[in-house]
């Protein structure tokens, strides 16, 4: 965890000695740049070497009754057997996170007693960081088109429906840092979850916590000059960059925290994005009595029939005994 924490911590401080130090262009322009050329090549190439892996086995992970007899009802969702069913499946998966719902915990009670019971928190709070950073992903496109999308403002709009503060404050900057703080401290706390967490776990949170914040003090804090990012980001558009002046030195450390999220994406478990797709436990029907699955690692083999085998070895099953489609006599006469 410390390691995580002293890693955003170093990036925010090579940031800001860059930023004071002249290199605004480097970081405002060069490194973005590099960082978007880097989560593309690594994105389709993740995604690639999925796709090209064989799946030897029809392994679809269920959470219901499997289709079989007729007077047997099936769970058409948690184990579907049709396309429609798997289609319907990974949206419910993907949109509602359906399998984190049914997130259980487990407690020793009162001796040697086991007891199971529904938490269904983890569940919440990752479906209010998922779909609180995803509004925030849409309305920074604000700072990339001209003029502004209607649906972009209009989502602006309801995000900050409030009126709280001047600028208004966003719902969705609030809930997303109470989400990341939860899942963080989930990590802390929880003994189990602790002895499993490594710094792969820890880093991605820090390094989204830095992100988040350094935003949220541009906006409400710092007074970043909104006209000069759109300049800078348009130009990032158009390949004609420029940096103007005046642009504070925050904004260089939020752009570094982007960067970074960036090219750490592919290569780390925030590609479950991508990945869930290609999962065979999810994208599979649960069609293994109905279906042959053939396994695509089976390399072609060559078959001898019976007959060839007796043809080969006839005298010596004659010898020791052994019954035989046909005699040696018989043979040699055809």
């Amino acid at each position: 965890m410390f390691f995580s924490f002293l890693a955003v911590i170093a990036l925010a401080c090579i940031a800001w000695l860059g930023a004071v130090s002249g290199f605004q262009y480097v970081l405002g322009v060069v490194l973005p740049l590099a960082a978007m050329l880097v989560f593309i090549v690594g994105f389709v190439w993740r995604i690639v070497d999925w796709a090209k892996s064989p799946v030897p086995f029809r392994i679809p992970t269920t959470g219901g009754q499997q289709r079989s007899l007729d007077w047997i009802k099936p769970a058409r969702l948690d184990s579907p057997y049709t396309t429609t069913g798997t289609v319907g499946r990974m949206l419910l998966e993907v949109l509602l996170f359906r399998s984190l719902f049914r997130n259980t915990s487990m407690e020793i009670q009162n001796g040697p007693r086991v007891v199971y019971y529904s938490a269904k928190w983890l569940w919440l709070f990752a479906l209010i960081f998922h779909y609180c950073f995803l509004t925030i992903f849409i309305r920074h496109f604000r700072f990339f088109l001209e003029p502004v999308p209607f649906a972009i403002s209009f989502m602006e709009t309801l995000d900050g429906i409030m009126q709280i503060g001047a600028p208004r404050m966003f719902m969705t900057d609030v809930l997303v840092v109470v989400a990341l703080v939860f899942l963080l401290c989930r990590r802390l706390f929880s003994e189990k979850i602790r002895y499993i967490s490594l710094a792969n776990d820890y880093f991605p949170l820090f390094l989204i916590l830095g992100l988040v914040g350094s935003g949220i003090w541009m906006r409400y804090f710092a007074k970043v000059d909104i006209a000069s990012v759109k300049v800078l980001t348009m130009g990032l558009v158009t390949l004609n960059p420029v940096v103007p002046d005046g642009i504070g030195t925050v904004f260089f450390i939020h752009m570094m925290f982007l960067s970074a999220l960036l090219m750490y994406f592919p290569f780390s478990k925030l590609m479950h994005m991508g990945g869930v797709f290609l999962s065979p436990t999810r994208n599979l029907p649960n069609n293994s009595r109905a279906v042959r699955h053939v396994n695509p690692w089976n390399p072609p083999k060559k078959y001898r029939t019976y007959a060839e085998y007796e043809d080969e070895f006839r005298d010596l099953m004659a010898e020791a005994g052994l019954p035989l489609d046909k005699k040696p006599d018989e043979a040699a006469a055809e």
